[in-house]
């Protein structure tokens, strides 16, 4: 007998694989302040795992590939990603040998509530991800059959074997014709702006399917680049049009970019927000509804937006759709605990996207 998933909606969509660190997540319950805390929920998170479990919860066939010690802590991470039918099968394991200081990244998280904004500690320098020398992996075994590859731009943040690694990887992908997606996904504590715009705009050539317009560089001119980037001035919380124009100038200085999408908050408390997206597909720019909801647990409302476009693109969805489907996901990602969206009911989501909150019985 032929071995499968049971929970793969289609064995025919497209094969998923991610690559990036995933972390451990120490998070003091009741909404208690780190430094009062006595006890700590325990839990796993990264921004491209959370990318992969959410599209396995969808039914898609989904792969990540990361870096863990041989420990009780990097075994318990892969079993988590297993227990979400994340195919981890190319996960490395490495031993003190390889990675000297043999850990776990580890990230502290804060919940905010009401007008008291959640905040992150991160613990993760020298993890085995960081530590490990990258080029001994066969890139081109690591890549072969898969239709979709999502990068970040944490990952070649960690350090330089990690950022040769993706350009490497970008590459690969880009002459297999694998669909690359890309979030620049800054992190201030991992590196500087500029460093992140440098690394991040070289990028750019191999991506498919953008999301977010930083930190990329996107000068006005490419000849004086003392006349500033064309992004300069654009509010966080920018009009349509502001939008449709700064979508417009990045197709047309990297036309490989088939889709951008990036979606917009507004902060009415650390407990409510406003949820919207912008999306720049086959010619056109596309706004999505605006959500407002009360906040259970934020973090990972980036990746679930960009798991849910991922979700709507692989199933063929029209554009009002796409963009909807990926601001609903992200949504009820908060009303979730932990890094990822366990929603394993695409119809969950197409609910929510379109309004419809009664209960389902």
């Amino acid at each position: 007998m032929e071995h499968s998933n049971p929970l793969l909606r289609n064995n025919n969509s497209p094969k998923f694989i991610t690559i990036g660190e995933v972390m451990l997540r120490l998070t003091p319950p009741n909404y208690d302040k780190i430094r009062v805390a006595t006890s700590f929920d325990a839990s796993y998170g990264g921004s491209e795992a959370n990318i992969a479990l959410a599209l396995a919860n969808l039914g898609i066939d989904s792969t990540f590939f990361t870096v863990v010690p041989d420990n009780s802590l990097g075994k318990s991470a892969v079993r988590m990603l297993r227990s979400n039918d994340v195919h981890c099968t190319p996960i490395i394991l490495t031993t003190p040998d390889e990675t000297p200081t043999h850990r776990l990244g580890t990230y502290y998280l804060e919940t905010g509530y009401g007008i008291r904004p959640s905040q992150v500690i991160y613990d993760r320098k020298h993890s085995a991800f960081s530590e490990y020398d990258f080029s001994k992996v066969d890139i081109d075994a690591l890549l072969r059959d898969y239709d979709w590859l999502h990068l970040s731009g944490i990952t070649p943040a960690l350090s330089k074997s990690c950022a040769d690694f993706i350009l490497k990887c970008l590459e690969v992908a880009k002459e297999k014709n694998i669909t690359v997606s890309f979030d620049g996904n800054f992190r201030s504590t991992l590196w500087t702006w500029e460093e992140a715009r440098d690394f991040c705009t070289l990028c750019l050539p191999y991506v498919d399917v953008l999301f977010g317009i930083e930190p990329y560089h996107l000068y006005k001119d490419d000849n004086d680049h003392e006349k500033g980037d064309v992004k300069d001035g654009v509010p966080f919380q920018p009009s349509f049009k502001q939008q449709d124009q700064i979508f417009r100038h990045f197709v047309s200085r990297y036309p490989n970019i088939k889709c951008i999408a990036r979606h917009v908050r507004y902060a009415h408390s650390g407990s409510e927000n406003s949820l919207k997206a912008f999306m720049w597909y086959q010619g056109e720019t596309t706004e999505s509804k605006l959500f407002t909801f009360n906040i259970l647990d934020r973090v990972g409302g980036g990746d679930a937006f960009a798991s849910g476009l991922i979700y709507a693109m692989m199933n063929g969805y029209d554009a009002d759709e796409m963009i909807n489907f990926a601001v609903a996901s992200s949504v009820i990602k908060h009303t979730i605990r932990g890094d990822a969206n366990i929603t394993d009911n695409a119809e969950t989501i197409r609910n929510l996207m379109n309004m419809n909150y009664d209960i389902k019985r």
